[in-house]
């Protein structure tokens, strides 16, 4: 098997341990089959081609997110499913982001990571912006494609790629001190991703 399909079946199983799903171990079985079979996919090589994204973690998630949807669960509980899958990495994250708030040049790093990400999206081609604006104090854009959002669209889960799309607002969250994040629209269920970064 896959080392990846392991490393996701473990945190899966965990999860699903945790919420006391009696047929745990079948469901573990059955997720290792699909993620297997959707690495193994022409379509897997074909995603899998831009440096700024893990497609790996991608397609372990939409994995899950079938699963689930089998199992008969809805947008929210898979959701919140996937919260408790990877808690681990999210409280990494957020210690990590609750740092930087102390710093008092906190926007600062925001902004020059938000421009060097802009950089390396449009040039691996995974993320289509109709506009990119930087001024003092203020970073605004819109995306009209994304290849997040395009992956759980084949699969027929756009809607739960909303799980990728909150990272954004998660991260923002513990910048409270100096940036203020505002997000009008996610193409997860709307036509454009707006963002609004501000210093405080």
């Amino acid at each position: 098997m896959d080392k990846r399909v392991g490393k996701y079946a473990k945190l899966y199983y965990s999860a699903l341990t945790g919420m006391d799903f009696s047929d745990a171990g079948a469901m573990k079985e059955k997720y290792e089959e699909r993620l297997q079979k959707m690495y193994d996919s022409p379509v897997f090589k074909v995603h899998d081609i831009y440096p700024t994204m893990n497609v790996s973690l991608i397609y372990a998630v939409i994995a899950m997110c079938l699963e689930l949807k089998e199992k008969g669960m809805n947008d929210k509980e898979i959701m919140d499913f996937s919260d408790l899958v990877f808690r681990k990495r999210k409280r990494t994250f957020a210690m990590l982001e609750r740092a930087i708030d102390t710093l008092p040049d906190a926007y600062r790093i925001a902004e020059k990571w938000n421009i060097s990400d802009h950089e390396k999206r449009v040039k691996d081609g995974s993320i289509t912006y109709d506009r990119f604006n930087v001024k003092d104090g203020r970073i605004e854009y819109s995306i009209s494609r994304c290849m997040y959002v395009n992956m759980f669209e084949y699969y027929g889960i756009r809607s739960l790629c909303k799980i990728f799309c909150n990272t954004d607002i998660s991260a923002y969250r513990q910048l409270k001190r100096h940036v203020k994040f505002t997000r009008y629209s996610d193409l997860s269920d709307g036509e454009c991703c707006h963002d609004v970064i501000e210093r405080r």
